[in-house]
């Protein structure tokens, strides 16, 4: 098992960072938060988690550890592939994971696109006696679930500079996305920071 890589960051995309190891370009799948915090050609350190399926080899990127945990166990409940358990990480940290399915918080899994109700339901019953109880203080005034995508201005800003765009554009993106997340945020759920990622660089595209 590849447990983590180490070495300067070659490429980043929407999904992607390529990190160099030993001459060898590393492809690993990666959260919004977690590109958000690389930056090309400076050095970066990255958990890992590799996926094995009979046509293919994945390897994911987490910012630390403890990610890397939470999106394996995440995948012991039925229905629950490398996909979803990542999208999960990107609605949410591990420790606000954690506090929705010990406090059966349906509502902040199914703020996660690709959970209905009833597969809500069922998660909270599976992730019960998996996840554990919160091990930081990722929780808001009210003792809800703080949503990792509260900061998502930033985090979607941070991530369009790292892919290389000039903060001038990467701040009218964000602005032109913005009511996508107001109304996430209207409705009581956590803006989609992946989908406010891919709606931020159509933007871009069409500007160019």
């Amino acid at each position: 098992m590849i447990a983590f890589v180490s070495g300067p960051v070659a490429a980043l995309a929407p999904t992607t960072a390529v990190i160099e190891v030993g001459g060898i370009g590393m492809a690993l799948q990666c959260t919004p938060q977690t590109l958000a915090g690389l930056r090309l050609g400076q050095e970066a350190r990255l958990a890992t988690s590799l996926v094995v399926r009979e046509d293919s080899l994945t390897l994911y990127g987490f910012a630390d550890d403890d990610e890397r945990q939470v999106f394996e166990l995440l995948q012991t409940a039925s229905g629950v592939g490398p996909r979803l358990a990542q999208a999960m990480l990107a609605t949410h940290s591990p420790d606000a994971l954690r506090l929705a399915v010990s406090t059966g918080d349906e509502k902040a899994l199914t703020a996660v696109s690709g959970i209905g109700k009833k597969g809500a339901q069922k998660l909270l019953l599976e992730l019960k006696d998996r996840l554990g109880a919160p091990v930081g203080a990722h929780i808001d005034q009210q003792g809800a679930a703080a949503p990792h995508a509260a900061g998502w201005r930033d985090q979607l800003q941070a991530a369009l500079i790292g892919l290389g765009y000039a903060s001038r554009e990467a701040e009218e993106a964000v602005s032109a996305v913005a009511p996508q997340a107001e109304a996430a945020v209207a409705e009581g759920t956590a803006p989609p920071v992946p989908q406010l990622l891919r709606a931020a660089l159509q933007t871009l595209n069409r500007a160019r």
